[in-house]
């Protein structure tokens, strides 16, 4: 078991910049991959970004490719989504979850991360 903890969301204009961030403890960190997710009032939970366990290997959802990066920081059990050029439709609930690491699901699917943190809200004022 893990436990995730988001933090780092609040109110922003467009134009401007977030960093997220989802301390881990309980499992070994370093040994998984992390993702982040997000879910807007009325839509689907959906994939925003995903880290290997060691950093090196990062993907990225289309609508945020240039904008956001997503970092670790394995010393420190965190997970970082740095969020630039804010867009009002980026307004949602961000969630930080560790990957299963289940072959059955490719790694953009909801079902391959089994554990979540309670969510930080992003709101992005036109």
């Amino acid at each position: 078991q893990v436990q995730l903890v988001e933090s780092g969301g609040g109110l922003v204009q467009a134009g401007g910049s977030l960093r997220l961030s989802c301390a881990a403890s309980g499992r070994t960190f370093s040994t998984y991959a992390m993702g982040w997710f997000r879910q807007a009032p009325g839509l689907e939970r959906e994939f925003v970004a995903r880290i290997s366990s060691s950093g090196v290997i990062r993907y990225y959802a289309d609508f945020v490719k240039g904008r956001f990066t997503i970092s670790r920081d394995n010393a420190k059990n965190t997970v970082y989504l740095q969020m630039n050029s804010l867009k009002p439709e980026d307004t949602a609930v961000y969630y930080c979850a560790a990957d299963s690491g289940s072959e059955r699901f490719e790694i953009r699917a909801r079902a391959r991360y089994d554990q979540w943190g309670q969510g930080t809200q992003v709101t992005v004022s036109s």
